[in-house]
Formats: C-alpha cells, structure tokens, sequence
C-alpha cells in the first residue's frame, strides 16, 4: 500500500467500521487469528493507540489462558498450526515488550516457558540465545542491533515474527553459555510445577 491508500484506508467509514466489527467478532469468540488480523491492519494503518492496545491485551488475555489448556494436557505448541503460531506470538511479544523496558526478569520467565512448551528446535535454540543475552542483561536495543542479522530472508513464514538468526554461530553461542543456561533452567525450573 503506498500512502494514499493508506490514508484512503484510514479515513474510509466502511473499512473503519469492518475493523471495529472484526474486533469485537474475534474478542466475543476469542478467535486469535482474526484478533491479530485486525491488529496488524490497526497497526499498518497507525489507528488509535488505545484501541490498539486494548486489542492487545485481548490477545494476551487469549493466548495465555488457550495456552494453559493447551500445557495442562500436556501437549506442545506446533508453529504450523496457526492458531499455536499466534499463541506463540503472543508471548514472544509480550516478552519482547518487557525486555524493550529492562525487565529482564519478566522477560526471561516468559521466554523459559516458551521454550519448554513450543515444539519447534529452530525457534527453541533462538529462544536459548535469547534467554542468555537476558540473563547478562543486555538491552535489547543494543542486541537487536549488533547481534541479530537481517540480510537473511525468512525461507519459512512462520519465523517472520521471531528474531531467528544471529551475526554469529548460534551452536558456538549455546555452546560457549551452556553454563548460563544451565543456572537459568535451574533457577526457573519452578515455573513449570504445576
């Protein structure tokens, strides 16, 4: 969309009011995917701050209690099922979001969880390079830009809302911390006592 759809886009009544339909839709059936379907348009099309925040943390409210369902049963979360890939999502940015404000605790509480109920190696040794890096306290400013490297395309579009590949060998990286992550599982260990 080039800038004149866009403005075309925000200021058309109908499609304003098929967001607001869509938005009340998915949070009334708790359908994820919609939610995060309005959301990015929300977002693309720079829409009002509050309700994009308050979709958000519909989102949230969502995938946390579908996920404890979901790990209750004792099952993991598969990135090629799109309602799990959104799931995922969910946390993944609301971990972000706490690592964006310095709250490296909160932040690694939720990225452990993730890498223990998420089915998926490539993501999962992502989520360790994370979790070692919050661990160090490294801010995530500075991470994201000398560390994560964006000259690679994302081959498969369910990694394109995670920070994936790195400006450094990833297996030397776990390897080179393996003692860091080892005294974080230790120490996070009580978050997955149910």
């Amino acid at each position: 969309m080039n800038s004149e759809e866009l403005n075309n886009a925000r200021t058309n009544p109908d499609f304003l009011n098929f967001l607001e339909e869509n938005k009340e839709k998915s949070i009334k059936e708790k359908d994820i995917n919609l939610m995060y379907e309005t959301l990015d348009s929300m977002l693309v099309l720079d829409l009002d701050e509050e309700k994009v925040n308050s979709l958000y943390e519909q989102i949230l409210k969502t995938a946390f209690a579908k996920v404890e369902k979901i790990v209750s049963k004792e099952q993991k979360l598969n990135l090629d099922d799109k309602e799990h890939l959104n799931y995922v999502r969910a946390f993944y940015e609301h971990a972000i979001e706490k690592w964006s404000y310095d709250k490296f605790d909160g932040a690694k509480e939720i990225i452990f969880v993730l890498l223990n109920i998420v089915d998926d190696e490539r993501l999962c040794d992502s989520l360790k390079v994370l979790l070692i890096n919050l661990s160090n306290k490294e801010q995530l400013d500075i991470f994201y830009e000398n560390e994560v490297d964006f000259s690679k395309s994302c081959e498969d579009e369910k990694y394109g809302y995670f920070m994936i590949d790195f400006n450094f060998d990833k297996d030397e990286f776990l390897k080179q911390n393996d003692e860091i992550l080892l005294k974080e599982y230790k120490n996070l260990n009580h978050l997955l006592e149910v």
